[in-house]
């Protein structure tokens, strides 16, 4: 899994690296939060392990800068503080969207079993978008099931739901099929 460390002290970064990259992680490394969202913006990750405190922008503001960013497959945001340590800092971390808060220095198993986590929760997030991808249509008419259960022309639904517009027209198998093949051809 590609993991992005982020952290102004190069000591920690270095560790962390050697960490990840021993149990089989592909790293990039980012100095502070400015750096590192335009390194996220050129190629998303599916984890970061970020410092709280940071000069350039804090952990907080830069997992905010994240969860803000649409992307295709979700980012699992592990925390990391020497300092910030109470319920209160916990419960701002996970309000400002981390998933998940370790105190330095890092244990290597702890992160570990995170990153595994993050593994899964990953995988889970692609299935799901798989998922809601799927649109229930009649085989025999092509309505659209909506989530009250209630079928809708997909013209409408698209354009409801998608802003979408369609073009109608003929293609030539259907042509051939309900005019038949002299007036296909001409």
């Amino acid at each position: 899994m590609r993991v992005h460390i982020v952290d102004d002290d190069v000591v920690s970064r270095k560790i962390l690296k050697a960490v990840l990259g021993n149990i089989g992680h592909e790293v990039v490394e980012s100095p502070g939060g400015g750096a590192a969202l335009l390194a996220y913006d050129m190629k998303p990750c599916r984890a970061i392990i970020s410092d709280w405190e940071m000069p350039d922008m804090d952990g907080l503001s830069f997992c905010g800068e994240i969860r803000k960013r649409a992307t295709a497959r979700y980012t699992y945001f592990i925390l990391l503080t020497g300092v910030n340590t109470s319920q209160k800092d916990y419960q701002q971390a996970m309000n400002n969207g981390v998933d998940d808060f370790l105190t330095k220095p890092v244990d290597p198993n702890l992160i570990r079993m995170r990153l595994r986590v993050a593994e899964r929760i990953s995988s889970l997030d692609a299935q799901v978008k798989q998922l809601e991808g799927i649109i229930p249509i009649c085989t025999y008419c092509k309505s659209i099931r909506r989530e009250d259960r209630v079928y809708e022309k997909m013209e409408f639904y698209f354009k409801k739901y998608a802003s979408a517009h369609f073009s109608h027209g003929i293609c030539p198998e259907c042509k051939k099929k309900h005019w038949g093949e002299e007036k296909a051809v001409g």
